[in-house]
């Protein structure tokens, strides 16, 4: 008994620390946006949209997109319900699974509400990678719901890369960020297999482009 008390309220304060840090540390980036006009583009659209994102790149744009009754989807292995849980008291909505586990029940619950022009936010490369190694899901939602696909990243002058497989990074405090949003991209709902595959390659293309034009904001 008292070993699950301990075990909860290590949890809490897991969570807890972890909505603090994202809300402290997001109030301390310097910060500007770049092509806000694809943004602006794609939230006329009343088609749903999905926001896509490389695993290391989301700890900015989660800051930036709180409060928005966007839908995240949250592995179900390890520490996702702490995940779950913290985006949540960001203003998120949870949808439970990832690639390996949960993943049908969880394409079903977005595919529904992107159809009913619901935002929703994939993490491509998730939950384990390999990075930046979009998998077809994404576009598989994109076809099926007739939602656009809005890449998005984050730039940092004072990044601090994390030495994990997806090199997760965040910015000392007060330095200057830059959050680039690409152009949406709009799926064919008719593809055979091999356009399929074109298209999950162009979308990943697209995202690593924006990924190096972000690289080069704070270069020089």
């Amino acid at each position: 008994m008292r070993e699950n008390r301990r075990k909860r309220l290590l949890h809490y304060l897991a969570i807890k620390f972890a909505w603090l840090f994202i809300l402290a540390l997001g109030k301390t980036a310097r910060m500007r946006v770049q092509h806000a006009h694809h943004w602006r583009r794609a939230m006329r659209e009343k088609n749903g949209l999905i926001y896509l994102v490389w695993h290391g790149k989301m700890l900015l744009p989660i800051y930036v997109h709180r409060r928005q009754s966007i839908s995240a989807m949250v592995s179900e292995h390890g520490d996702g319900e702490i995940i779950a849980q913290t985006i949540l008291r960001l203003g998120y909505r949870t949808v439970r699974g990832s690639s390996t586990r949960g993943g049908q029940r969880a394409f079903r619950d977005m595919l529904r509400q992107l159809k009913n022009g619901e935002r929703c936010t994939v993490l491509p490369d998730g939950p384990n990678g390999p990075r930046q190694q979009l998998k077809m899901g994404a576009i598989l939602l994109a076809q099926r719901s007739g939602a656009n696909i809005l890449p998005l990243t984050f730039a940092a002058q004072k990044p601090i890369v994390i030495s994990s497989w997806d090199r997760f990074t965040l910015w000392w405090p007060f330095s200057k960020c830059c959050v680039l949003y690409g152009e949406p991209i709009k799926i064919p709902r008719r593809l055979s297999l091999d356009e399929l595959e074109a298209q999950r390659s162009f979308v990943e293309q697209r995202m690593l482009a924006l990924e190096q034009e972000a690289d080069a904001i704070f270069r020089a």
